[in-house]
């Protein structure tokens, strides 16, 4: 088998020469994540000044998930573990950080984790609470045969379900995630994720 070296030249020459409508979106990505951080970190403080018996309050709560995801990079169905931290208001919004590792059905060696923070957006119904959320972090990648790695900016969102077992335990029902890579080496690639595991409340 030959190899193209000039071919991978060139796609790796354009690659690195993205144009600047690209750059723009990546920054205003950034722009638009330390924006919402900051909002509902100010959320947070505010609901901590508010005295505990009416608005404010903050609860901790930390959970594992098995992962199933589909990742464009060669179209592959890839099984992984995660963890999250969440810390919630009771005026709804919080935040979430979570780590994913997508290690296991490999083909070719290929797995990847991620690494995320960002605003969460819940609400309680009966013994349920619904939400949705934007993160952003980084992805680590690794190429087939082990030939490279890469760290890229990711960015996620999402929704899921929670059910509520006890006052500290709740079971997270689904959770969907839609994950953009904007600077992937070869252009832009998106992961689709489904998840489901245990939450418990730690405070």
């Amino acid at each position: 088998m030959t190899v193209d070296y000039m071919k991978i030249a060139e796609v790796l020459k354009r690659w690195q020469s993205r144009s600047e409508g690209a750059r723009r979106r990546v920054r205003a990505l950034r722009a638009g994540a330390i924006l919402a951080v900051c909002a509902s970190l100010a959320g947070l403080a505010a609901a901590q000044a508010t005295y505990s018996g009416r608005q404010g309050g903050l609860t901790l709560s930390a959970g594992a998930t098995g992962t199933g995801s589909y990742v464009q990079y060669g179209e592959r169905k890839m099984i992984g573990i995660g963890g999250f931290v969440d810390a919630d208001t009771r005026r709804r919004l919080g935040l979430e950080a979570e780590g994913r590792w997508l290690e296991f059905h490999q083909s070719a060696n290929v797995h990847l984790e991620t690494y995320s923070i960002g605003v969460r957006y819940h609400f309680n119904y009966n013994r349920f609470q619904p939400y949705a959320k934007g993160l952003i972090g980084f992805g680590d990648f690794n190429f087939p045969y082990n030939l490279a790695t890469g760290r890229y900016l990711v960015a996620t969102a999402g929704a899921g379900l929670d059910y509520r077992l006890s006052h500290r335990f709740q079971i997270r029902v689904a959770d969907a995630e839609y994950q953009d890579w904007p600077q992937f080496t070869f252009g832009s690639m998106n992961t689709l994720s489904v998840s489901a595991g245990l939450r418990v409340r730690v405070y």
